[in-house]
């Protein structure tokens, strides 16, 4: 027996184990650790969010090759998808859908020229997440039936905050971060894909404090995104 049988039988059962989850995660579940502010307040640095791949549909393992499809992304979804830009892996929000036309006026989403209903909210948690730094305005934002927290910079102007009306292609969607002076998002790299949604995004795993001791923030483990 040389080497490599050696290796083979005495690693094997891990190399299968390796390669199952690596299909695993490629193809029904998988986990994103977020690395940036532009879901705050609804995720956090440090964040592991959970990913259901099989949200939508079943994509042949490591490729966009769909095998079949049940359902579509919808307004308000969290989604994890690839940037069309360079591929980077991203964490968002659906705004617009196909055949929509969205636009930004200060700050204030329209989507067919309706403007999206908002509400100024209590600032506690802003506060809170924004500690080191002025709080931003937090709203009530309301995508059709979902209602979801908003973070605006309503002291200062942003580029980010008035875009002129944009029409969804086909089979196309626009994302926008929650943090919505802090994200790079459809602004920046248009509409993104359907094939390069991974899946969407629905609890947070675990979360650590990458703004302190990197211990665990235990109130936001299973927390439900919505």
């Amino acid at each position: 027996m040389n080497r490599m049988q050696r290796i083979w039988l005495n690693w094997r059962g891990l190399i299968y184990f390796a390669i199952l989850m690596l299909g695993f995660r490629a193809a029904i579940a998988d986990w994103y650790l977020v690395p940036t502010g532009s879901m705050k307040p609804t995720v956090l640095e440090g964040d592991y969010v959970f990913t259901n791949r099989l949200a939508y549909q079943l994509k042949f393992p490591f490729t966009d090759k769909v095998l079949a499809q049940w359902d579509v992304p919808r307004r308000g979804d969290i989604v994890v998808f690839d940037s069309p830009a360079d591929g980077t892996r991203l964490l968002k929000r659906v705004v617009g859908l196909p055949g929509d036309i969205v636009q930004m006026s200060n700050n204030r989403v329209f989507i067919n020229g309706q403007p999206l209903p908002y509400e100024v909210m209590d600032q506690t948690l802003a506060n809170e997440v924004w500690s080191d730094i002025p709080a931003p305005l937090l709203v009530d934002e309301q995508l059709g039936d979902v209602h979801h927290i908003v973070a605006l910079r309503s002291d200062r102007y942003s580029s980010y905050q008035s875009f002129p009306a944009v029409k969804i292609p086909d089979g196309e969607y626009f994302m926008l971060g929650d943090n919505r002076d802090n994200s790079g998002d459809s602004r920046v790299f248009g509409t993104v894909p359907r094939e390069l949604i991974a899946g969407r995004a629905s609890h947070v795993i675990v979360s650590l404090d990458w703004g302190g001791s990197y211990l665990p923030r235990g109130e936001r483990s299973l927390r439900r995104l919505h």
